[in-house]
């Protein structure tokens, strides 16, 4: 793992997640780890920053029609559009403030209409791009986006990354099977202290 060939990619920070006032937010707030799943990732950002690492977020948005959903869609995406959350151009679809401050440090794929952060967008075409061989996973929601997302990435030959630490779930419960039970079977579960360390020593 290099700075080079690494990337990290971020799911679902943004207001009606990680707001107080998110129309989502109570849904993952039974974790009670919200807001420290915030404050690591930040901090991984922040110390990132400064190196080659590509940072990516890919945020959903949906029309308020949710034209973009199947007809009559279930789980999730039915109470997503039930609640109106994630409207294209609103507030709750907004970036959460804590990242737009790192500017043009993060780059942003939109197209996201669903779980899959690669569907729609062109995150697969971005990492190949940069030649990226390792990609590191944060945000939420750790059994849905997330899962979605890294086993995507795994099926595209990726090596990932889920940070156990900066990724939140609906219940302690939920989030203690997917990273002890479920993302071992294609990916490396490590916290975001450890993992730049591991950057850290790979690049010495």
């Amino acid at each position: 793992m290099k700075h080079t060939d690494t990337a990290l990619i971020l799911i679902g920070y943004q207001n009606d997640f990680f707001s107080p006032s998110g129309i989502l937010h109570s849904a993952i707030e039974k974790t009670e780890s919200l807001y420290c799943v915030l404050a690591n990732t930040l901090n991984l950002i922040t110390q990132l920053e400064q190196t080659p690492v590509p940072i990516v977020a890919t945020p959903i948005a949906l029309s308020k029609d949710y034209h973009e959903l199947y007809a009559d869609p279930v789980g999730v995406l039915k109470a997503i559009k039930e609640a109106k959350a994630f409207q294209k151009g609103e507030w709750g679809s907004a970036t959460i403030a804590a990242l737009t401050g790192f500017g043009e440090r993060i780059d942003y794929l939109h197209g996201k209409h669903g779980f899959n952060a690669f569907a729609n967008t062109y995150l697969g075409q971005y990492l190949n791009a940069k030649a990226i061989k390792n990609v590191i996973i944060a945000g939420a929601v750790t059994s849905i986006c997330v899962e979605s997302t890294a086993r995507a990435a795994a099926e595209q030959g990726f090596n990932v990354y889920i940070l156990s630490d900066c990724t939140a779930a609906r219940t302690v419960i939920e989030q203690e099977f997917y990273c002890q039970q479920i993302f071992p079977i294609y990916a490396q579960v490590i916290d975001h202290r450890n993992l730049l360390a591991l950057l850290q020593f790979a690049n010495l």
